[in-house]
């Protein structure tokens, strides 16, 4: 690639508690983790594409035209967009759709209707991906689980219950961390590409023809012979590219060179031999259509392949739900969904994080989707629109950024995007068809994500105006409290405020029933900044107000966990303030939010928006504020 495109470090996860190791062990680890889901499309992309819903013929042509568009959409979609090219637009070394947005945000002017646009942009691509987090479980699990039919087809029955039980036992285990397993994921998906890459290449001896497939040609031949038709195979293409995202999401974690190696020169080698296999398999005998990939293993070796292919369904599910949760969190500091509780999973990899709420509610989701689908090739159907979407807002937000930083790239970099959304547009049109087959469920799920996120950011925009509009200014307020200060008792009052400038709910509410002043009182506000980590020299601000009355500023980044007390204490290393934890108290002001037809937005979403509110996590426990320390006082505002 050319030097004058930014070049996106190697992340240093030593900031995350992964110290530094080397480069094969962070590939390997990548292997492990971040190919988990392209890496079993194996399992069900040839078998999908010669499904009785696209009507196709397992004949020569036709058989080389499906390999070739599987083959050229790897090198486009995921080898030049996403591992050649999106993957250096980083966010201070994060990826994924929410750091992109945020990059490409700042590339426009503050306040201006292109920075809303990008906004929702971004927050309808995060919705897809919650879709994509409920279907690739239910995929992945259920096409390995159904390996048993090849060679036992009277296990039928079992498919359904034993995907169950591997998915509820998935689940379950979140909340004991991946620290420990995830030490096995990297050598697991190891011995996994190595397997798809021999069975390829024992298949491929035998019908070497399967190998003009690598050529251009055989592709549009197959839009030429199927005419206008032959665009909805693309819905079936499209399951060959599906973890593309999770390359860049999932950035932050191992640097963009581990991944780059890892996709070069073991993943998609491994990938390519396997489909060229399978193809060579059906070339041969054309009845392998019905489960080309276990087709292709030897007999001898099915039972452990089926093994083999549950671990690496099971590993693919476990790096999707593990960046539903990194979504989540990162939503949640952008101030665009709930604050939830979120427990760390391990001691030394702050990135690992389990979120409760969004574990149950993903895996009553999965379950659901098995027992209604009830099969991988019925499950394809709905499998791929959420994941075309995903990546078309990837190229545009790419667009966004490209030519507003990269000034010297852009002049093949945008031509590119012009290919990148034509390719991406077709995989959208072929997966939208299918929406009476299924496709609705990601579509239908990703619009209520949506409607959650947009009404969550925007009732806490008609809340804050709210209280600042009954707000009484804080520079006002003091000179006249001062003129007859009430009795001041030792110790240090912190009053929690998301609004600078005007007297928190709390103080009003502690000087009018407890009629009482502590010695020092600071107005605390907690930012979250449009970077994953907010620099040192930015994470505090102390402003002295007088009669030692303060203002704080703490910032932390969005994919941070905010620990207020830490950031106290750590105010005396800077020259602020010193804050004893045993002589600070907290005061906190807990709203109820009441809807109104007045004003704001439709009824039903204020209503929507209290409830959220009403099942929030309290604030103070969001930012790690000790319950013994904690005075909270209500108040109730109407939207």
């Amino acid at each position: 690639m050319p030097s004058s495109v930014p070049e996106s470090p190697t992340h240093s996860s030593a900031r995350d508690g992964h110290g530094k190791p080397g480069l094969a062990a962070l590939v390997v680890g990548a292997v492990g983790v971040v190919f988990g889901d392209i890496g079993t499309s194996p399992l069900y992309t040839l078998k999908e594409a010669f499904s009785p819903h696209y009507g196709l013929v397992a004949n020569h042509d036709t058989v080389l035209g499906i390999l070739s568009l599987v083959f050229w959409a790897l090198m486009m979609v995921v080898t030049v967009k996403y591992v050649s090219i999106i993957i250096r637009a980083d966010n201070d070394g994060e990826g994924g759709i929410m750091a992109l947005m945020a990059l490409a945000q700042r590339t426009l002017p503050k306040g201006g209707r292109s920075v809303y646009a990008v906004g929702i942009l971004g927050v309808f691509g995060a919705s897809l991906f919650f879709g994509d987090s409920v279907i690739t479980p239910a995929m992945t699990v259920l096409s390995a689980i159904e390996g048993l039919e090849v060679g036992a087809p009277q296990l039928h029955a079992w498919v359904v219950p034993l995907t169950i039980v591997v998915l509820v036992v998935l689940f379950a285990s979140q909340r004991f961390g991946t620290h420990k397993v995830g030490r096995l994921f990297g050598p697991v998906m190891v011995v996994w590409f190595v397997a798809l890459a021999a069975i390829g290449l024992s298949n491929i001896v035998q019908g070497p023809e399967v190998l003009k497939a690598l050529s251009p040609w055989y592709g549009m031949r197959f839009f030429i012979d199927h005419g206008w038709g032959g665009i909805f195979i693309l819905g079936a293409v499209v399951l060959a590219v599906t973890g593309g995202e999770a390359l860049y999401a999932d950035m932050g974690h191992f640097g963009a060179k581990p991944i780059r190696h890892g996709w070069y020169y073991f993943v998609l080698p491994a990938l390519m031999l396997n489909y060229l296999g399978q193809g060579a398999l059906v070339l041969g005998d054309p009845s392998a259509v019905r489960n080309p990939f276990y087709l292709a293993v030897p007999e001898w070796g099915r039972m452990p392949m089926i093994g083999l292919a549950t671990a690496a369904a099971v590993i693919a599910s476990q790096a999707v739900i593990t960046g539903a949760f990194s979504v989540a969190r990162q939503a949640i500091q952008l101030g665009y969904i709930p604050r939830m509780a979120i427990k760390h999973t391990s001691r030394d990899t702050i990135g690992q994080i389990y979120i409760p709420w969004v574990n149950w509610a993903l895996m009553i989701a999965v379950i659901s989707l098995v027992l209604a689908f009830g099969s991988s090739t019925a499950l394809a159907s709905a499998y791929g629109v959420s994941v075309s979407g995903t990546m078309l807002i990837d190229t545009l937000l790419l667009a966004l950024v490209a030519r507003a930083t990269w000034l010297k790239a852009r002049k093949w970099v945008l031509p590119l995007c012009v290919v990148f959304l034509v390719i991406d547009i077709g995989f959208l049109v072929a997966n939208g068809v299918k929406f009476f087959d299924g496709a609705w469920f990601p579509i239908v799920l990703g619009l209520a994500v949506f409607t959650m996120l947009r009404t969550w950011r925007r009732g806490r925009e008609l809340l804050n105006a709210e209280i600042r509009k009954e707000g009484i200014q804080l520079d006002s307020f003091l000179p006249g409290l001062m003129l007859a200060p009430p009795v001041r008792v030792p110790g240090t009052a912190v009053f929690l405020t998301a609004q600078l400038g005007l007297v928190p709910h709390a103080l009003l509410h502690n000087l009018k029933h407890n009629k009482v002043l502590h010695e020092r009182n600071v107005f605390l506000t907690v930012k979250t900044l449009e970077v994953p980590h907010a620099p040192a020299d930015q994470r505090l601000k102390i402003d002295a107000i007088g009669d030692d009355f303060y203002q704080v500023s703490i910032r932390f980044g969005f994919m941070e966990t905010p620990d207020v007390p830490v950031a106290l204490m750590r105010s005396c290393d800077q020259g602020g303030i010193y804050f004893d934890p045993m002589e600070t108290t907290y005061f906190a002001s807990h709203e109820t939010v009441v809807a109104s037809a007045r004003r704001g937005m439709p009824v039903w979403r204020d209503k929507l928006f209290a409830f959220m509110h009403r099942n929030a996590a309290p604030a103070t426990s969001f930012f790690r504020i000790p319950g013994n320390r904690l005075v909270e006082l209500g108040a109730q505002v109407e939207i």
